[in-house]
Order: C-alpha cells, then structure tokens, then sequence
C-alpha cells in the first residue's frame, strides 16, 4: 500500500499566503529562465568580441586539424576491429 507523504507541502491558511507563495515562485523562475538563457546564448553563439590575430588563426587550424586526424584515427581503428567485411560486403 502507498503512502502519500505530504510533510513537505507548506500548510496555507489563507489566500494572501498562497498568493505570496506564487509570487515568490514566479521570481524564482523567471530569475532562472535568465540564468538559463544566458548559459545557452553563451555556449551556442560565437564570441562577438573574438579575436582574430594570425595566431589565433593558426591556432585554429591546428584545432581543425587535430580533430580531423582524430576522425580519420576513429574510422581506421572501427575499420580494422570490424575488418571491414560486413561494411563493404556489397562491393566483393
């Protein structure tokens, strides 16, 4: 048999409370909903003030390209321990 545990829902005596209690809400949520959009504008839209010195430009190639090996590795490896058989099945 389940038990409804209701200890952590404030007792309201009046609709001034009820009213305060959502008030205070809304403020919690709204002020969370910024903080959460502010994340999400942060983490998927370019910087505005990036800098674009032939360093950085270097840096960024390296980057790319790094992570192009590292794909390339990725594909190699998943060929080889599946050698490649059941992929190009077709093909032979």
């Amino acid at each position: 048999m389940m038990e409804n545990k209701m200890s952590d829902v404030p007792a309201y005596r009046s609709l001034t409370q009820i009213r305060v209690r959502k008030n205070a809400l809304k403020e919690e949520l709204e002020s969370e909903d910024k903080k959460i959009k502010e994340l999400w504008n942060r983490l998927f839209h370019p910087n505005d003030v990036a800098v674009n010195t032939p360093s950085q430009r270097l840096v960024d190639w390296v980057n790319t390209g790094a992570g192009i090996v590292d794909a390339m590795v990725l594909g190699w490896k998943l060929y080889r321990k599946f050698n490649g058989s059941s992929l190009f099945r077709f093909w032979k």
